[in-house]
C-alpha cells in the first residue's frame, strides 16, 4: 500500500546543486541516527553519494532490518522499500522519495495473471509445482509464494536455489524475469526442451502434457534487454583482449557470448579485484558502469551498449526529491512512506525466510 503522491513544490526545482547538498547534509546532521538513507547500485551519482549503505535491493531491505533508525530513506524503486518494510519493525517508517519510482518488470506479474497461472498448473499436472520469484517483485507476489510453499530469490543464489528444487525432484513456476530463470537453469544443464514460456497477457496458456521441469514467466528488465550478442562481437574487435561480464536478467544469447555473468555485487567484486590494465565491457545499468570506471581509474571499463542503458525509473529519485523527504521528516511529516499490509508482509517473510535457509 503507497500513501498518496504528493507533489514536489515547484521551488525545490529551481535550487541550485550547491543549496540542495547544503541543505540534504544539513537534515542528515540534525536528524542524526533517527535516519538512514539507502541507495541502489543504479541510483545517479547526485543521489547515491547521500546513502549511508549503497547496494542491492535484498542487501539493502538486510540493513534495514538490522538499523534502529526510525526513518529508513530508501533510494531505488517501489519493490525495494516494500521489501524493507516487511523486513523492518512496525515503528519504522519506509520512505520512497518518488511514488513513480516503479519497476517495470515487478508490474510484468500482476497477482491476479500469476494466481490464475496457478490455478491452471494445479489442475492440469499432478506434480508439484514451487513458485519461485526474484527478489523484483512484488509484496503480493512473494506472499503469494509463502503461501503456497514457495519462496523468493536474488540473482546471486537463483542457481543454488533452483539446484536444491531439482535435486528434490520438484517443478518450478519461476517469476517475473524469464532471462534469470532460464540463465539459471541452463547453467545447470537444462535444456529449452525441459522449459516452458508462459505468455502472461494469454488468458489460458495451451500447456505441454508432460509437466516442464521450469516454467518460465515472460517478464524482463527493459535495461538489460538492450544489451545483443551484436553488442558482445563488436566490443570483442573494437577492444582487443576485452573481458565482458553481464548481468544474468541479459537473455541467453548475450550471457552465452559473455565471459561472465552474475549479479551486480559479482560484477563490481570481479571488475574492482581485476588486474591494473584490464579491459571489462559491461553489461548492466550505465550509473553502475560509470561509477566503477570512476572508481578503478586503473582499468579500462565501458558499457556493453555504446547507447546508454539507464534504468529510467531508478532516476525518477533525483537529489531535489531527496532534498524535499528530508526536509519534511525534519518536521515531523512523513511523506511517501510505504506500507505493506500486515497479512500480505507476514506471508512474503515466509518465503524471503525460505530463501534465506536454503541459501546457507
Amino acid at each position: 500500500m503507497y500513501t498518496m503522491q504528493q507533489p514536489l513544490p515547484a521551488e525545490y526545482l529551481s535550487l541550485s546543486e550547491e543549496e540542495m547538498d547544503r541543505r540534504i547534509r544539513k537534515v542528515k546532521e540534525d536528524l542524526g541516527s533517527r535516519l538512514l538513507i539507502l541507495g541502489h547500485h543504479y541510483q545517479r551519482d547526485e543521489v547515491v553519494r547521500y546513502a549511508d549503505y549503497r547496494g542491492d535491493s535484498l542487501r539493502l531491505s538486510q540493513l534495514a532490518a538490522q538499523a534502529e533508525a526510525e526513518y529508513i530513506v530508501f533510494c531505488g524503486v517501489h519493490f525495494m522499500a516494500e521489501t524493507a518494510d516487511i523486513l523492518t519493525v512496525p515503528e519504522q517508517k519506509v520512505i520512497l522519495p518518488d511514488l513513480g519510482a516503479g519497476c517495470p518488470m515487478a508490474d510484468m506479474a500482476d497477482i491476479e495473471d500469476v494466481e490464475r497461472c496457478w490455478e491452471q498448473l494445479v489442475a492440469q499436472y499432478d506434480e508439484e509445482f514451487i513458485p519461485v520469484t526474484y527478489v523484483n517483485s512484488s509484496a503480493e507476489v512473494k506472499a503469494f509464494c509463502g503461501r503456497h510453499g514457495g519462496l523468493t530469490c536474488t540473482s546471486s543464489n537463483a542457481m543454488k536455489i533452483l539446484k536444491t528444487l531439482f535435486s528434490q525432484g520438484k517443478r518450478i513456476l519461476f517469476l517475473p524475469d524469464e532471462h534469470l530463470g532460464r540463465n539459471s537453469a541452463m547453467h545447470l544443464g537444462l535444456e529449452e526442451k525441459d522449459m516452458f514460456l508462459w505468455h502472461r497477457e494469454e488468458w489460458e496458456m495451451e500447456l505441454p502434457e508432460a509437466a516442464p521441469k521450469i516454467i518460465l514467466w515472460d517478464g524482463y528488465c527493459g535495461v538489460h534487454q538492450r544489451f545483443t550478442p551484436a553488442h558482445v562481437d563488436y566490443v570483442r574487435v573494437k577492444y582487443p583482449g576485452v573481458t565482458v561480464i553481464v548481468h544474468p536478467e541479459c537473455s541467453h544469447a548475450v550471457v552465452e557470448k559473455a565471459d561472465l555473468d552474475g549479479s551486480t555485487d559479482f560484477i563490481i567484486r570481479q571488475i574492482t579485484g581485476a588486474p591494473e590494465g584490464s579491459i571489462w565491457a559491461v553489461g548492466t545499468e550505465i550509473n553502475l558502469v560509470s561509477r566503477l570506471a570512476k572508481e578503478n581509474p586503473d582499468k579500462k571499463i565501458v558499457s556493453l551498449n555504446e547507447n546508454t542503458c539507464l534504468c529510467v525509473m531508478m532516476s525518477r529519485i533525483s537529489q531535489p526529491h531527496l532534498l524535499w523527504t528530508l526536509e519534511n521528516l525534519a518536521q515531523g511529516n512523513v511523506v511517501n512512506q510505504i506500507t505493506v499490509k500486515p497479512e500480505i508482509a507476514k506471508e512474503a517473510i515466509v518465503a524471503l525466510d525460505r530463501m534465506l535457509e536454503m541459501s546457507k
